[in-house]
């Protein structure tokens, strides 16, 4: 498995992912994006420095997505997210994934913190977090709205420093 800079040739598949319920439900966010906004924002956003995307490969397919969004170069600090398609689940991608994102925002982008949302009843995702280091800094009660209610949220965190120590 590696990662690579979103190409607009990978929209087709990113607009795929985008277009499921169950996967945007992890996002909180909901399905709805067309093939032609998505090229839209992929265009209006290429020179975005708020913002990395990458594309997560095993065996030349398309498998996942890990993104470094909202970065703060004065704060030091972005949020990441992960998404693995369906049929690439259970494989270990996402945590890949995400140490290979987490390596990138400390390493390349030299962040002091990495930090995440996710649903408080995401048991296997928030396992996955504070197996690499995050911690709960938080609950936000009732922060999103998906499939007709309010749900929960942790809010996690790793600071770099603690990244560092977990990789020596």
């Amino acid at each position: 498995m590696h990662i690579r800079a979103l190409e607009e040739n990978d929209l087709i598949h990113i607009h795929e992912l985008n277009n499921k319920l169950n996967v945007m439900a992890y996002w909180f966010e909901e399905p709805y994006e067309s093939l032609s906004e998505l090229k839209s924002l992929y265009q209006k956003h290429i020179y975005d420095e708020s913002e990395r995307r990458f594309v997560i490969i095993k065996e030349g397919q398309f498998a996942g997505i890990i993104e470094l969004v909202e970065i703060d170069y004065i704060h030091r600090n972005c949020e990441i997210q992960v998404i693995v398609k369906e049929e690439f689940q259970g494989e270990g991608l996402a945590q890949e994934a995400m140490e290979k994102g987490i390596n990138y925002a400390f390493q390349i982008l030299n962040l002091h913190k990495v930090f995440l949302y996710v649903d408080t009843e995401n048991e296997g995702a928030v396992h996955i977090y504070k197996k690499l280091g995050f911690e709960i800094e938080g609950t936000m009660v009732e922060q999103f709205y998906m499939r007709g209610e309010y749900k929960d949220c942790y809010f996690m965190g790793l600071f770099k420093r603690n990244w560092k120590q977990a990789q020596m």
